[in-house]
């Protein structure tokens, strides 16, 4: 038997140990820049794909843009190819020297044999993808051909066929959100024995500062809070640490009413060490996790009022939220932006009312005029008209945060100008987006890649306030 020599559109595969990726259309469409992120392994597209991404392309949401840039990476890609696209396109060309790999395309027709119990007609992309999958590992035997799909149908799909098929986990800031930064840390009881030796401290500005030298400074985070409880409880916050050096600066005590913040005190650690945050403004970037009735707006708006109403650090507070349904869509709402965004500010209006009942002695008119001047120095704004805008001087509330993706929580964060506050609030385990998991959160992946830097502080609200019925429905139900 003659064996046939192969055309030169024949796709030829190098003999490697590298796995053999095919990816499926809602990856691209996920993040288009997935294909440089498989770093010495392959990546296979087949003609299905492409022909998706042409259907995907037209319009102004999320999907069709990235459609259209996975499809613009795939030319840039595919034009500067010095062989043919048949012997596979070097992928860290396009500069990203992470991609060790090859872009392989479809370049030939495959016939492979599906399983009569999936259908191959018309608009069964799907089961076409599965196909090229079989007739790839068939095909090479001894790579690993794996298909990545954010469908989890279609996973099951594939592994039902015998094909071995994942999730794309690049997305994902982490595995475990059980490992995601707390902001706070319990010193063990011989923290002071251990750390203590050659000790400084000093006072500064109300603070006392303590130079601690010791094996569990190194692994402090800078603003991170610390606590000991004992006899004397010791909370306070990381200011610096250098190799096996740090400094630690206690906090001011908000649960006094002596320090009330617009007439709120914190009411347990948690929440001090929020208010500590928030009200630093040394700290541009605060952001805050909890569950339901912690207090995450309540301080936040406490706080913002303080800083814009009394000491004049922020012009106006901005507030804005994801408009993300619970339930079914009630349709177009009437009105100016402001007044399309007043339903979904429910949150705003309880905490303004709790708020302005803390002025006792103001009486009712006291307390309308508050409130008048109160909503005029807040505004309301949708997130659909964000992009080019720069926020000088205000303090911006992003609220119900676990509802953006990495790249819209980056586009609203960098509206920031000078002397503007960020604080980002959310639950990540109250996420109502299709598309979103507390692994791919934006709120979990700027936890993770803010953490450390000087200017930026985070807390996780772990006690309900709101009252005993919520606080027993949150854990019983």
């Amino acid at each position: 038997m003659i064996q046939r020599k192969p055309a030169s559109n024949v796709t030829r595969f190098p003999s490697t140990s590298a796995k053999l990726f095919v990816l499926d259309t809602n990856v691209l469409m996920h993040d288009p820049t997935s294909l440089f992120r498989f770093e010495e392994h392959d990546v296979y597209i087949p003609m299905a794909i492409l022909e998706e991404l042409d259907n995907n392309k037209k319009g102004m949401t999320e999907v069709a843009r990235n459609a259209r840039q996975a499809s613009r990476y795939l030319d840039e890609l595919v034009s500067a190819a010095e062989s043919s696209i048949a012997e596979g396109v070097p992928l860290e060309r396009h500069g990203d020297k992470n991609a060790g790999g090859k872009l392989f395309l479809q370049t030939e027709a495959i016939k492979s044999t599906l399983p009569d119990r999936l259908p191959t007609g018309t608009g069964k992309a799907d089961n076409q993808i599965i196909g090229v999958v079989m007739y790839l590992q068939e095909a090479h035997p001894k790579r690993q051909v794996i298909l990545v799909s954010k469908d989890i149908n279609m996973r099951i799909k594939a592994r039902a066929v015998g094909l071995a098929a994942e999730d794309y986990f690049n997305d994902k800031v982490l595995e475990d959100t059980d490992l995601l930064y707390s902001g706070t840390r319990e010193l063990p009881a011989d923290f002071w024995e251990k750390n203590g030796k050659d000790m400084e401290s000093w006072q500064q500005s109300g603070s006392t500062f303590y130079r601690v030298r010791g094996p569990l400074s190194s692994s402090l985070i800078v603003n991170e809070f610390v606590y000991l409880e004992d006899e004397k409880p010791f909370h306070a916050q990381v200011k610096e640490v250098s190799g096996k050096t740090a400094v630690l600066q206690t906090l001011k005590d908000y649960s006094h009413q002596r320090n009330n913040v617009w007439g709120v005190t914190a009411r347990n650690r948690e929440q001090n060490f929020a208010l500590n945050a928030l009200m630093n403004p040394d700290i541009d970037f605060v952001t805050m996790l909890g569950q339901a009735g912690t207090g995450k707006t309540l301080l936040t708006l406490a706080a913002g009022l303080m800083q814009t109403l009394e000491h004049k650090t922020y012009s106006e507070i901005i507030m804005t939220r994801v408009t993300v349904p619970v339930g079914e869509d009630i349709g177009f709402l009437p009105g100016t932006e402001e007044e399309k965004m007043n339903p979904w500010m429910g949150a705003l209006e309880d905490n303004l009312d709790v708020l302005n009942k803390t002025d006792d002695e103001a009486g009712e008119w006291g307390r309308a005029a508050t409130r008048d001047l109160i909503r005029s120095r807040i505004k309301v704004k949708s997130l659909n008209f964000m992009r080019g805008r720069t926020f000088i001087n205000k303090y911006l509330i992003i609220d119900e945060a676990q509802n953006l993706t990495p790249k819209q929580m980056k586009t609203l964060i960098t509206r920031a100008g000078p002397g503007t506050k960020v604080v980002c609030l959310g639950n990540i385990a109250q996420i109502d987006t299709p598309y979103l998991t507390e692994g791919s959160s934006g709120l979990t992946y700027v936890v993770d890649r803010m953490k450390g830097w000087a200017h930026s502080g985070h807390i996780t609200l772990m006690r309900g306030e709101r009252s005993r019925l919520a606080d027993y429905a949150a854990e019983a139900l």
